[in-house]
């Protein structure tokens, strides 16, 4: 039996990361404009990067939707094994609501102030989370627990 359950954290990050790709554009579409970057011109340039043309506050939009295309892929795949298993029950679904919270936390927190200890804190405790749903996955699939 599939637990859907834990699949709704996973959506809501994707969700998420969607909203993260509109506030990049967002930003960044009117800093490439004052910046008068040639975007033709910029993939030419050797050492040449968006980081060195725009100013941070754009560019930290960006870092985020990167971010949000590494750590999570491991979350995505770990919510499919818990749900196709049928093992994403209450206390899987809120470990990942947690970590789902603590992701959109991270990306608020870069996309504004920046402030690297706080981001690293909160990166800290969502790879906490995704540790123990990581752990669960092998106790079902490996342990048979």
């Amino acid at each position: 039996m599939i637990a859907y359950a834990i699949l709704k954290p996973a959506v809501a990050l994707a969700v998420w990361t969607m909203v993260m790709w509109l506030w990049m554009y967002a930003a960044r579409i009117p800093a490439l404009s004052a910046a008068h970057v040639d975007a033709d011109a910029l993939v030419r340039t050797p050492g040449q990067s968006l980081d060195l043309l725009l100013p941070p506050q754009a560019q930290w939009k960006a870092h985020n939707y990167n971010h949000l295309h590494e750590a999570p892929t491991v979350f995505y795949a770990i919510a499919l094994v818990l749900a196709l298993t049928g093992t994403g029950g209450n206390r899987g679904v809120w470990v990942a609501w947690a970590y789902v919270g603590l992701r959109i936390a991270h990306s608020l927190v870069q996309a504004t102030v920046n402030k690297v200890m706080l981001r690293f804190a909160i990166f800290a405790a969502s790879t906490l989370c995704l540790m123990v749903l990581i752990a669960r996955a092998v106790q079902v699939l490996f342990l048979r627990v």
